[in-house]
């Protein structure tokens, strides 16, 4: 049995800074990344991916507020958009690893599972929604969504005014073991894409909720759940680094958890950014990983590549 390795797509792995995020733009980023998996698969290991999808669902709220707007249609709740989007997005990373493993002469079943990710109803974030979503607004109109019952923010860049959500802690990963019999039996699995679609439990099962689950907290939730040997967290960088864009920038090649909890609490880390994938990392050492690896996708042919976060 190989070793099993939970991969994270970041933002970066479908959409380019300053790219529209047309189809033909995504599907191009997304069989580069799918290319670079390759070294992995040839090394016999068993892989689950999972992904982002903030641009894509922004896109889709943008969509529908059109069409509320414009053809009195009705806009869809922030579940029912992340199901969407998974599905969407599944549906490219299913079609171009398929494409990576036919030219790499491989021979590998690759399935998509949309996927439920349970949160708490009382969990203190739904108190203080802090995600923004969608499009932005006039003053005006986001002072009647406010009337509505709609939380909003203004945006600190002036462009607007713009619909906030809860991103609460995730519990439990539907269906996370047959993720992992998929996986273990050679599968190639996509799941809790976006973070997952947020549900909470009710009388009958679970009903979704207006949120958004950070993406690294999903997959490494996915990883401990799935007991993991490796988690790799895909960004646009080769290596973390402390000090970054400063003259004394330095790259970090082996990470111990101790030291990265360190840098943490020194503030060396975005948040937003790479404090969250940083934090993702130490929950999986700690949870009985091997190693955390984020680097690039481009680099993950190389057996040292990105920063390795170990006990």
């Amino acid at each position: 049995m190989g070793k099993l390795a939970m991969i994270a797509f970041g933002g970066n792995a479908m959409l380019l800074a300053g790219q529209k995020g047309s189809y033909e733009e995504q599907f191009a980023n997304v069989q580069r990344t799918c290319d670079s998996l390759i070294p992995l698969l040839q090394q016999g290991y068993d892989l689950v991916i999972g992904h982002g999808n903030g641009p894509q669902v922004g896109n889709v709220l943008l969509q529908h507020e059109a069409g509320r707007k414009y053809f009195n249609m009705a806009a869809m709740p922030m579940d029912f958009c992340g199901a969407e989007t998974q599905g969407s997005i599944a549906y490219m990373i299913e079609s171009c690893l398929e494409r990576s493993l036919r030219r790499a002469g491989l021979s590998r079943p690759v399935v998509s599972l949309v996927t439920r990710v349970e949160v708490s109803a009382s969990d203190p974030a739904f108190q203080n929604p802090t995600k923004p979503v969608g499009p932005y607004y006039t003053a005006a109109e986001a002072a009647r969504m406010t009337a509505d019952g709609t939380p909003m923010k203004e945006d600190p860049r002036g462009r607007g005014w713009r619909k906030v959500v809860a991103s609460p802690k995730p519990l439990r990963v539907n269906n996370i073991d047959l993720v992992g019999q998929l996986a273990r039996g050679g599968n190639i699995v996509i799941t809790v894409g976006g973070g997952g679609i947020p549900v909470v439990a009710d009388g009958d099962g679970f009903r979704g909720v207006e949120a958004v689950i950070d993406k690294d907290l999903a997959s490494v939730l996915a990883a401990i759940s799935l007991r993991a040997d490796e988690f790799y967290i895909l960004t646009d960088v080769p290596q973390v680094c402390i000090n970054f864009n400063t003259p004394q920038q330095k790259a970090l090649g082996v990470l111990s958890v101790a030291d990265a909890e360190r840098y943490l609490a020194e503030g060396q880390f975005a948040e937003g950014s790479m404090a969250p994938k940083v934090r993702a990392g130490i929950a999986f050492v700690k949870a009985g990983g091997s190693q955390c690896i984020i680097t690039e996708a481009g680099q993950l042919g190389n057996p040292a590549c990105g920063t390795r976060i170990v006990l």
